[in-house]
């Protein structure tokens, strides 16, 4: 009689442990299908606004977005410094936006990063503050990492997924290289990794060549967008069917649109 007790209990455990699993992947699937909808809606092109005086009243919200520097956060020990945007940014209340977050290292004052779950924590805070800026579709992260700090960035961006609303999608630029030949960006909770083909340093001649040879990013995430420089010239052949995020050293006009549509077509 006590062994078959301890049959029944097994079994039950057994139970309650694939239908606590089914719930699990139903819960991901759930999340991946609502995030998902959400990052196709988002037009195909999307304009960055870094921090400087912006007028995007004259875009076509149905053809044009605007990913635009929310804050930049500074990692100084085991501090974060928040810098909030100062400029202002103005677009038609039908322009759907992208809140960008930048967050760079301080590594000249000798106050490494520690890197913590307190620091990460803060992060995570100061990244879920820009949903309430207003008309925010989706959250997009900056960090342009060394090996040192992947691990801490995966942590990071499983942190922030983990806490936003199930359907906003989030995105996060990458360098070219990582999306080369570089695997560390498997199984990151992202939407898309963003390649950045422009301000390249010393892998410029080379993935410029890899491109214009014919071949693609191998990383899955680098397959769904493009990260371009208005004044820098591409030569290769871009799938149309991924969105474009455009870069501008300058402030947008109507003319640069015009320039872009045209550079298109060549």
């Amino acid at each position: 009689m006590e062994l078959l007790t301890k049959k029944r209990k097994s079994l039950v455990f057994l139970f309650l442990l694939v239908i606590a699993t089914l719930l699990v992947a139903a819960s991901k699937t759930r999340t991946r299908t609502a995030t998902r909808s959400e990052f196709d809606s988002l037009p195909p092109v999307i304009l960055w606004a870094w921090e400087r005086p912006e007028n995007l009243e004259f875009i076509d919200s149905k053809q044009f977005g605007v990913a635009f520097l929310a804050q930049t956060l500074v990692l100084r020990g085991d501090d974060v410094k928040v810098n909030l945007r100062h400029q202002p940014l103005i677009v038609s209340p039908q322009t759907k936006l992208i809140a960008v977050t930048r967050i760079e290292a301080e590594k000249a004052t000798g106050l490494r990063p520690t890197m913590s779950d307190r620091q990460r924590n803060r992060l995570t805070s100061s990244v879920l503050k820009t949903l309430d800026l207003g008309n925010v579709r989706a959250i997009q992260i900056d960090f342009d990492v060394v090996s040192s700090e992947r691990q801490f960035y995966r942590s990071l961006l499983n942190q922030i997924r983990e806490r936003l609303p199930q359907n906003v999608p989030l995105s996060m630029t990458a360098l070219a290289s990582f999306c080369v030949g570089d695997r560390w960006l498997d199984d990151l909770p992202v939407d898309e990794a963003i390649p950045m083909i422009f301000r390249m340093g010393t892998d410029n001649d080379k993935i410029r060549d890899f491109l214009a040879h014919g071949y693609d990013f191998k990383e899955p995430l680098c397959r769904k967008s493009y990260g371009l420089a208005l004044d820098e010239p591409l030569q290769a052949t871009l799938n149309p069917i991924r969105r474009m995020y455009l870069f501008n050293k300058q402030r947008w006009t109507p003319q640069d649109l015009v320039r872009f549509q045209e550079r298109k077509q060549q």
